[in-house]
C-alpha cells in the first residue's frame, strides 16, 4: 500500500512540474518581433539612363524579441534586393538595399515583399520613378 502511495505523490508532483514549464512556455510565446521602417516609400524623381538606381529602407526591431527576416522578393527581375540575413535583435535595426535597373527607360513603380517572423509582416515597400533616355551624341569625324 505505501509504494502505491508513494508512486501517486510521485506521479502528482511531476505532472504539477509539467503544468508549470507548460505554463512558462506559454507565456515566452508571447515574445513578438515587430519591424518598423522609416519610411515604405522611395520615390526616385527622375534618373538618367544608366544612373545611380540604388536605395535604403531602414528598419528598428521594435518588439520583443529577435526579428528574422525570411524573404524580400521584388515584383519583377529589374528590382534586387538584399538585406540583412542575420537575426535582428530588440532594439537594434536593419537595412534593406534596393537597386533597380536604370537601363530601361520609362515610368515605372515597383514593390518589395518584406516577408519575416514580425507580428506585422509582411510590410510592402514601394520604389517609383522615371528614366530619361540619355542623348547619344554623334561622333565627331574630322
Amino acid at each position: 500500500m505505501k509504494k502505491v502511495f508513494l508512486i501517486l505523490v510521485a506521479f502528482t508532483c511531476m505532472a504539477s512540474l509539467y503544468a508549470q514549464q507548460a505554463t512558462t512556455v506559454a507565456t515566452d510565446s508571447t515574445a513578438k518581433a515587430k519591424i518598423v521602417f522609416e519610411t515604405l516609400v522611395h520615390d526616385f524623381s527622375t534618373i538618367n539612363q544608366g544612373g545611380d538606381g540604388n536605395c535604403v529602407f531602414s528598419f528598428k526591431n521594435e518588439g520583443n524579441a529577435p526579428l528574422i527576416l525570411s524573404n524580400v522578393q521584388a515584383s519583377c527581375g529589374c528590382t534586387t534586393p538584399s538585406w540583412t540575413r542575420e537575426p535582428v535583435m530588440p532594439g537594434v535595426g536593419g537595412e534593406i538595399k534596393v537597386h533597380y535597373d536604370t537601363n530601361r527607360v520609362g515610368s515605372f513603380s515597383k514593390t518589395i515583399t518584406v516577408t519575416s517572423n514580425a507580428e506585422n509582416s509582411p510590410i510592402v515597400l514601394r520604389i517609383s520613378g522615371e528614366v530619361k533616355a540619355t542623348e547619344v551624341k554623334p561622333a565627331v569625324t574630322q
